[in-house]
This record gives C-alpha cells, structure tokens and sequence, in this order.
C-alpha cells in the first residue's frame, strides 16, 4: 500500500477527484458536502489495475484549514498536487506547494482537472514553472475531469508508477504513528488513525501514547480488521488503556523506549527561510508553538511549547499562524542540546552545527562526548563502531580528555594518599555511570581494591628503608611475621604501612600479620612436602613460625584452591600440574 495526500486551493477539485478514483466520499462531516468544501480530513482508498492499493488523505484547501491540511500532508510520503484549468495557479496552490516543499515532500504527481470546463495547457505550464523551484521539479503531470471521466485511466497508471517510485519504508524500526483522527465506538473503546510511515503493528502490542502504556486491541487497514499491519499504511488503531478525552490529534503512538522526548532543539532552517522569535511549528500530525533563538545564519534553538518524539533528520515547517504565511522549512540536527550559559556559546554552537550537512553517531558524539546506543538510537542515529564499556559511547577526543584529566587529578595526590574511589572519580569527571571511571583506568593508573592509584608508585625513601630493614630480618625465617610492636618501631603503621601494601612490597594474611609479597607461594611449596592430611601444628612446624602466623595463611591459601580442609583439623594440599 502507498498513502498519498491531496495539495492544491479550495474548490479545485481535489475531493471530486479522490471519489471519482475511489468510488468513496472523503468528506465526512454533513456540513462540508452541504458546503460543498472539505473543511477537515479525508480519507479514501482504491485498489488499482496494477494490483497497488493506495489511500488517500484529502485536505482542505482553504487558507483557514492549512493547519488541518498540514497534519494530514505530514506523514505522508508522496503528493498528489491538484490544479483547475479553468482558475489556474492560486494563493493556495502556492502556499501548499511551499508547505509540500518544506516538509521534504519529493515524490508527487501533478493533475490538472477541470479539463471539460478550460483548455488545460496554460494551467499546466504556470503549475509546472513553479513545481520547478521546488523538489517536486519534474514530477509526472496528467490532466482529468472528474465529472466527465476524461484522463482517469492515465491517472490511474501515473499513480501505479508514482507508487512504484516511492522508497521501500523500514518494516522492522520503531514505530511513531502520528495520530490524526480520535474517536470512541461503542463496545470498542478508543480508537485513532494514522499513516503509519515506519515500522509495524500488531495485535497485543504495548506503546506509548502520550505517556499512557496502552495495548492494540485491534487493527484495520482500508476498512479491513488486520492482526498486523507494516507501513507504509493508512490504519485504524483500537486501544486500551486510554481514553479518548487523553489522546489528540498530534499525538503519537510509539514505540516504548525507542524515542526521547524533545523540548529544546537545534535545527537547520530552509536557505530561503525567515526567522521569527516565536512561530509555530508543524511535524507529523503536530502543531506546537516554538521560540525561536537565532544561532547562526542558518541555524536555529527551538522552545517547544510541549515536548515531540523526534529525531536528528526530521522534516518541519514553521508557520506564522497570525500573518497565515510559512516562515521556513527546516530539519532537526539535535533534540538533546546543550544549554548555553557562557558569551560566545551560541556562535561556536552554530560553527560546530554548520560542520555537517546531517549529524551521524560521530557528530553526535562529538556534540555530547557520551551516550548510550538506546540514546543513540532514539535521537535517529543508531551506534557503529564499539562501545567503551556496556552500552556507552564515547568521543574519542572526549574519551581521552577525560583519561587525562583523571590521571592528572590522581597524580597530584599526596605519596601515602590511597587513591581515590571509582564512585569519587565518577563524580569528579560528572559521569553518569560509575563503569565509565572505571574503564577510563589505564597506564599510568591502575584500580586497586576499588580505588584508583598510579602504578608502580615509588616509596618514599623513609618507608622504603623500613621495609628493606624487615625484608632483611625475614629473609632466614620468611613466616616470623613481625609484631604489632615491632612494625611500630619500624614506622610501619597507618598510611605507611598502606603504601607499602599497595605498592606490593608487601602483603597482609590478618589483622597484624605482614610478610614478604612471596610469603604464600614459598609456603604452598613447603606444604606440599608434607604427609597429607596434616594438622595446622605440622604446618607450623614446617614453616617454624606461631600459631598466629600458621592459622590465617592456612586460611589464605584455602582461599586460593591450594589447600583443602577435610575436617575441622586436618588439611591436604592440591596437587601439582
């Protein structure tokens, strides 16, 4: 299925010709077939010779409806653009090919009706001069009547072909149905409608509706009840969880977690465009008043009245509702902006956004310095390359600014200071996630039971003096731990005895209990001699040391697999490989 869209000024025949191509009324409400003017959304659809079905969303061509006409010409991808030939180009024509073009519509057809009523030569050549400024320049043209029938089978083939030309949408992405209709049915419930431009629904499905979890109760397409429904399709939702009094016309069905919600963002205005302080800005079925801050010549910071899902690349129009006039066109470059706090912020903002035509996860990256791949993905770019750690990403000139900043923060430190915990260095580079300070450890750092430090830090020369003294008294009996008293006379206490540890020149088995860093490989060897199963008394024998140094480096290297209680008293050694 393809859905197309209506464009062109009122009473030219747009509504006449989607019923003569569909056999089906577009208007709905009494008073515009009283009137005789579509004053809201159509909707109808037809099945060609091809075997291609195409629905239609009719709009109003009245300049007081453009809004109406904007949230149905929104999501769609392609536009059927309808002039008379009897009245020619009109102010209408013009403003919904201005709208058309700055929403980065570029696929369409051009028809000229009311071919009975004038000669439609001239109407087509004015139509297709002004197409030609425009990036719908050389779409296919055909001129009908409605009321007569003349011109419709070739309108019917132009349409096989236009929908042949139309870019294959993404089945498998998110979804974010813009809603353009909210009604209730009896027994039923809510229902919305929608062009469905990406994605798929199903029956059962969960999603976000303006920040109600609802379920799809069920699903139709071209009046027909389906159990799932890909896009590109016009499609009825009926849902629960939600009331109709919740949900409006602009709002959006979405996938759960797969869009961020944008109130502040930077965006590339249209070449030709204008800048207002304050416009209101239309994307999807939405219309939602915006502020406007300038950034650069082309570049601009949008206030939203309420938060949209959008996306970077996202296609909008900013219209003067007041003066009735589009002001510009634009895209969206990044929903998540920095503030801008400092003098100058704005202009090396806009140098920073001026240097890409469309952001990737690079751009991104480089503007944020860290975000997850759900991030990522939700703002339009989804990651390549790797992460840094879990999920993150990381700019690599951020990356390694924060590396150094870290290793310059711990190097400051004082010689006995412990180093600096994962949690403080997360907090002190503003990190959003304590995994990100650890990954960031890397030579000259090292983490240390939990605490950043430098390697292979150096004593200072009283404490390494200290140590080589007790390194000399252990050197003949390796296991006569010293005592509390001794380490005292040493200065081997508090931070000194710390350091030492943690540079490795020594190591701890207990509470007071220090020896040389080969203590426990040089006993695991002298046990292993020994007759198994053996007592801690042999094994104090054998390693001539107390009872106080025996029991904890049992224990440690019970620890280690190395040796193995059978019972409470006795022990064996794992053998050698």
């Amino acid at each position: 299925m393809q859905v197309i869209a209506t464009a062109g000024h009122v009473d030219h025949g747009k509504s006449t010709l989607v019923r003569a191509l569909t056999g089906m009324e577009p208007d709905r409400w009494a008073e515009e077939r009283r009137r005789g003017m579509t004053i809201d959304l159509g909707f109808a659809w037809t099945t060609l010779g091809s075997g291609e079905r195409i629905a239609f969303v009719d709009v109003p061509g009245h300049e007081r409806f453009v809004t109406n006409m904007l949230a149905g010409v929104g999501p769609c991808p392609a536009v059927m653009v309808v002039v008379a030939a009897d009245e020619g180009w009109q102010a209408q024509s013009a403003e919904h090919l201005a709208a058309l073009d700055a929403l980065g519509v570029r696929h369409g057809l051009l028809v000229v009706t009311r071919a009975d009523l004038a000669d439609p030569e001239p109407a087509l050549v004015q139509a297709r001069n002004h197409l030609e400024k425009t990036g719908l320049a050389g779409i296919d043209s055909v001129v009908v009547s409605g009321r007569t029938g003349q011109g419709l089978a070739e309108l019917e083939a132009a349409l096989a072909r236009l929908a042949a030309a139309i870019p294959e949408p993404d089945t498998e992405g998110a979804v974010r149905l813009w809603i353009d209709r909210v009604f209730t049915i009896t027994g039923a419930g809510t229902v919305v409608t929608g062009t469905l431009s990406g994605g798929s629904l199903r029956v059962g499905d969960e999603l976000d509706a303006g920040g109600h979890l609802v379920r799809v109760r069920g699903l139709q397409t071209l009046g027909e009840k389906a159990e799932q429904v890909s896009a590109t399709a016009r499609v009825a939702v009926n849902l629960r969880g939600v009331d109709r009094d919740d949900l409006s016309r602009g709002t959006a069905l979405l996938t759960p977690g797969a869009w961020m919600p944008a109130q502040v963002i930077d965006v590339r205005l249209d070449p030709d465009g204008n800048q207002r302080r304050e416009a209101v800005l239309h994307v999807g079925s939405a219309a939602v008043p915006v502020r406007l801050r300038a950034l650069g010549a082309g570049t601009a910071r949008l206030t939203l009245a309420r938060p949209l899902p959008l996306r970077t690349g996202d296609r909008g129009l900013l219209r003067d509702p007041g003066r009735r006039e589009i002001v510009t066109g634009l895209r969206v470059l990044d929903i998540r902006p920095a503030p801008l706090r400092r003098r100058g912020a704005a202009a090396a903002r806009a140098a920073a956004l001026d240097e890409v035509d469309l952001p990737d996860s690079a751009a991104l990256l480089r503007w944020h310095g860290l975000l997850t791949g759900v991030e990522l993905a939700a703002m339009g770019c989804p990651p390549g390359g790797a992460p840094v750690v879990g999920d993150w990403y990381a700019d690599p000139a951020h990356w390694s600014s924060l590396g150094g900043r870290l290793a310059d923060q711990v190097s400051r430190r004082p010689p006995l200071d412990p180093g600096i915990t994962v949690d403080a260095a997360a907090q002190l580079l503003g990190l959003p996630d304590r995994r990100l300070a650890e990954a960031l450890v890397a030579p000259p750092l090292v983490l240390e039971a939990g605490r950043i430090l430098p390697a292979g830090r150096s004593l200072p020369p009283p404490i390494a003096e200290a140590v080589a003294e007790l390194a000399a008294e252990l050197a003949e009996r390796p296991f006569h731990a010293p005592t509390a008293e001794r380490l005292a006379e040493l200065g081997l206490t508090g931070k000194a005895l710390a350091a030492a540890l943690r540079a490795g020149a020594l190591t701890s088995i207990g509470k007071n209990v220090v020896l040389l860093p080969d203590a426990l490989d040089r006993a695991a060897e002298m046990l292993a001699r020994l007759p198994s199963p053996f007592t801690v008394s042999d094994a104090r024998v054998a390693l001539d040391t107390s009872r106080r140094v025996a029991v904890p480096l049992l224990e440690c290297l019970d620890a280690r697999g190395i040796t193995r209680r059978t019972d409470n008293e006795l022990r064996t050694c794992r053998p050698h490989d």
